[in-house]
């Protein structure tokens, strides 16, 4: 019996190591989820969270006038059930990944449909819509980049903030 016990101890010992090696790493930016549903449409935001850890967020970290992922790691990806409308522009039902080109006074949106994508690796060939919206500076700062979807009867307003900036993007469902 002695022997088997050694035994089996010894090979957890030489397992513990290989299990700490293939343990899922912990992400800086984890990843967060954003969700409502209107009417029969179901919008759904999956995001990475970055931090601003004592950085300077705009203009620095995310440069102005460049693609950004709209958060961190893998690209944003924004699903919608039922088709929806924003600036003027139908959507159809599906999954896209958002992109953004922040400015000081205004940021471009972009849905593409590459998904799964890394980074700011994606073809502007894909795009299927391109919009800007004002950004606005808020009297409180958010450590954390968050996006909350915001319900008003037949609109939802997807709402991105991080440091001390805002933006909003209307969405009206059909």
């Amino acid at each position: 019996m002695i022997k088997y016990a050694c035994s089996f101890i010894l090979m957890l010992m030489l397992a513990v190591p290989a299990l700490a090696q293939d343990a899922p790493q912990v992400r800086l930016s984890p990843v967060a989820i954003a969700a409502t549903t209107v009417n029969d449409t179901y919008i759904r935001v999956v995001y990475g969270q970055p931090h601003k850890r004592d950085r300077v967020v705009f203009g620095e970290l995310v440069p102005y006038g460049q693609v950004w992922r709209t958060g961190a790691n893998e690209a944003t990806e924004i699903t919608f059930t039922g088709d929806v409308e924003i600036a003027g522009e139908t959507i159809e039902a599906g999954t896209y990944s958002i992109f953004s080109i922040p400015g000081e006074e205004e940021w471009t949106i972009i849905l593409n449909s590459g998904l799964g994508l890394w980074g700011t690796r994606y073809n502007a060939d894909n795009n299927v819509f391109t919009a800007t919206f004002p950004s606005e500076t808020m009297d409180v700062s958010w450590e954390a980049f968050t996006i909350r979807l915001e319900r008003d009867e037949n609109k939802v307003h997807l709402n991105m903030m991080w440091d001390d900036t805002k933006v909003v993007v209307p969405i009206m469902v059909k």
